[in-house]
């Protein structure tokens, strides 16, 4: 990964992260869940130049603040019956029994996530449970996309690793070729983490989201920009995700 000389400025009164990296472009982003501000400029850029860069996307930059604000999130996780909880895509409702055997989480066709635990199991060892719950279904999905998407694309991860993230959807490192997902996928349309995965496979072939990138998108996955809409449209979750 490239390092990075940080700095917090103040423009029109919104506080912007400056990223000095060795890259070609500039890259502004807007971050969850708040809003953070992030621009990302060559080692050699000037204040002067940044400061323009920020001001003429001021009124983008306040747009997608407002929405973060608005954007719908999922309340607390109580693991109680009843709870609503999302599995690719649908809604399902948590419905605690007791265990047979092994603890275990299924997804019933009547839209029923049934927990199977002892009455007295914690909250948190039941959230544990249904995130490895998660994890097995987003593997499976992964094992089957992975090795068409790889021979597509002509690249091949070393690594593709779960986990959760709190600002995005995916990440790569490129030096290692180890890419992760977040584990907040499993909850979202079947087509939104074979977006994410092709995205950060791409990242294998470009580095940057520069014109290069997005050409490969369009090549590769003629509709991304719809997935990618479709993703940033859903709930976030309480602990507040967005790509």
């Amino acid at each position: 990964m490239d390092k990075a000389n940080t700095e917090v400025i103040q423009i029109g009164g919104i506080d912007v992260e400056i990223n000095r990296r060795d890259i070609k472009n500039i890259h502004l982003s807007v971050l969850p869940p708040n809003g953070k501000v992030r621009l990302s400029v060559p080692n050699k850029t000037s204040e002067q130049t940044i400061r323009l860069a920020i001001v003429n996307k001021l009124a983008w930059i306040k747009k997608q603040q407002v929405d973060f604000a608005k954007q719908e999130r999922q309340s607390i996780r109580e693991m109680v019956n009843g709870e609503c909880h999302y599995l690719w895509g649908k809604k399902y409702r948590l419905a605690i029994k007791k265990p047979e055997g092994k603890f275990t989480v299924t997804a019933k066709g009547s839209g029923q996530l049934e927990l199977k635990v002892n009455e007295n199991t914690s909250p948190d060892n039941c959230l544990k449970l249904l995130n490895r719950f998660y994890r097995d279904e987003m593997q499976r999905s992964i094992e089957k996309l992975l090795p068409s998407w790889q021979k597509k694309l002509g690249v091949k991860a070393d690594s593709l690793n779960i986990k959760k993230m709190k600002t995005k959807w995916g990440s790569c490192n490129i030096q290692a070729k180890r890419v992760w997902l977040n584990l907040e996928l499993a909850k979202k349309p079947p087509e939104c983490l074979e977006y994410i995965l092709v995205h950060e496979l791409i990242h294998l072939l470009e580095r940057h989201h520069n014109e290069r990138f997005k050409a490969l998108m369009d090549k590769h996955m003629h509709n991304w920009r719809e997935r990618r809409d479709l993703l940033n449209s859903l709930p976030l979750a309480y602990e507040d995700w967005q790509y």
